[in-house]
């Protein structure tokens, strides 16, 4: 099985998706900003979602959750929830 310390902050804007990415690339705290931009329900643990299960996660994120590279900043991500910035902590294979 296939688990992943993922942290995440969602908006329903590209473009304030891009800007948040600039921020948290030069510096920006990836916590405060998902605290304050973040409508997911991680926004209160900074975007903490914890460990995810492979096929737990909407199918365009669970894929890049699980191929992509680790503490790298992704995005913006489009699904039907908005647009997703995504860092994969680190994934475990068990």
């Amino acid at each position: 099985m296939q688990t992943a310390i993922v942290r995440h902050i969602l908006v329903k804007d590209k473009t304030l998706a891009e800007q948040l990415k600039k921020k948290i690339q030069s510096g920006g705290d990836f916590s405060k900003l998902a605290k304050e931009y973040s409508t997911c329900n991680s926004a209160k643990r900074g975007g903490e979602l914890g460990e995810v299960k492979k096929g737990q996660l909407v199918p365009v994120i669970d894929k890049l959750v699980f191929t992509a590279a680790e503490r790298v900043l992704h995005g913006p991500i489009k699904s039907q929830f908005g647009f997703h910035l995504l860092e994969i902590k680190f994934r475990m294979h068990f």
